[in-house]
């Protein structure tokens, strides 16, 4: 049996508007409220709304065979309810079908791992309280930060409460010889792993509407048919599992609605189903499921789901990128002894990955695709922005 493992990620940062020196000092807000709006309404209307509405008649037309899996950090969250609140509404109703789990992780999408243990495990029972009070949920499975993981995270996901399945990226100097098809287990054998199968997953979320790939366009038929013959390579009935991991915003925002990409998804479950040997299950059933011995896998470093290296280089590569992050922990400390929760907020905003992602200087691919993401004109002016709002705050703590 092949399961495939549908996980999307959903997030929306804090953008900061555009601060500049002279504003150091006057208590104004740090954060771009237009521009945040603007973002969120948009992306509702083409991707949240649309999808989630897919999806949800896709659960009910395959009667609970079609599940899928999202992680929502909470500043999305706390977006939807000051711009779209029809868009929680929304992913309420698909919590309410029983075949949607809800992926614990940062709340506030951070980096906080690598640099502050304690803020990290504070981030991460935050998201787990939100996840209970909007949806009712209680996470078993976790994903760090843009699938940031090395063999250190799951010591420390393995001592909280409850969380059983760690999930990230199928990367080839890990893997080596080895396929992301199967369940693996953490170098310590006592949490379950599951990998990004990377290529049929970005054939969906990034090469979907490239008319120079070869394969374009990708149809359903074609799909099912590469996932029919990764099943061949299984000659002992163990369970495969087929992680899709990809942005939600893949559906109508990455890949517009005029490439037919809803489309694609309206007919994907429907042909998979009509083979008995395909199937659909979330993270967690995959616990119960891995009918083998689950072989241990070692990440001495840190891998991710971002660029070519599939490393931290996203976002701790340039000098701007290194002295931006390691002066906000510097200053968080601070903003913590402070003990003023207003500020403490402020700074957990501006602990979001994305504004050291803004700052990469990365050339080519890899590099349109930052550029893609990022509302500043350059690395350069997201670098000083951010750290004349670091000086901001550090204002308000005197």
């Amino acid at each position: 049996m092949l399961n495939v493992v549908f996980y999307f990620q959903v997030h929306q940062p804090y953008r900061l508007r555009h601060v500049n020196v002279l504003d150091i000092g006057k208590n104004s807000d740090l954060f771009d409220e237009r521009l945040n709006r603007e973002v969120m309404k948009k992306v509702a209307q083409k991707c949240y709304l649309p999808t989630n509405a897919l999806l949800l008649n896709l659960i009910k037309q395959h009667e609970g065979r079609f599940r899928i899996a999202y992680s929502i950090t909470g500043t999305a969250i706390e977006q939807f309810k000051l711009y779209s609140p029809e868009t929680l509404d929304s992913f309420k109703e698909l919590a309410d079908t029983g075949c949607v789990e809800f992926i614990g992780e940062t709340y506030y999408h951070s980096l906080a791992f690598m640099y502050d243990t304690n803020e990290f495990l504070d981030q991460v029972e935050m998201h787990r309280r939100l996840m209970m009070e909007e949806f009712g949920y209680r996470s078993e499975t976790f994903r760090n930060t843009e699938l940031i993981y090395q063999d250190r995270l799951s010591d420390l996901v393995y001592e909280i409460e409850g969380f059983k399945t760690i999930i990230t990226e199928g990367v080839d100097r890990i893997l080596q010889w080895r396929t992301p098809l199967y369940a693996y287990k953490n170098y310590s054998k006592d949490i379950n792993l599951l990998l990004k199968y990377y290529k049929l997953s970005d054939d969906i979320a990034f090469r979907f509407s490239n008319r120079d790939w070869p394969e374009y366009p990708l149809t359903v038929d074609k799909f099912v048919n590469w996932i029919d013959h990764l099943t061949l390579s299984e000659k002992h009935n163990r369970n495969l599992f087929l992680n899709l991991f990809m942005d939600y915003e893949t559906f109508g925002e990455h890949q517009w609605a005029e490439t037919g990409i809803f489309d694609f998804m309206k007919h994907f479950p429907t042909e998979a189903l009509k083979r008995p040997h395909l199937g659909f299950v979330t993270p967690k059933e995959t616990f119960a499921l891995a009918n083998y011995q689950q072989e241990s896998l070692s990440f001495p470093d840190a891998v991710s789901w971002a660029d070519e290296q599939r490393d931290l280089s996203a976002w701790l590569e340039n000098d701007m990128q290194k002295n931006a992050i390691e002066t906000f922990y510097e200053l968080l400390q601070r903003v913590k002894a402070k003990g003023d929760e207003n500020l403490l907020t402020i700074a957990r905003k501006l602990s979001t990955s994305d504004h050291f992602y803004y700052m990469c200087t990365k050339y080519f691919q890899d590099g349109d695709v930052h550029k893609y993401f990022s509302p500043y004109d350059s690395p350069d002016q997201a670098y000083i922005y951010y750290i004349n709002a670091l000086a901001d705050l550090e204002e308000r703590l005197s």
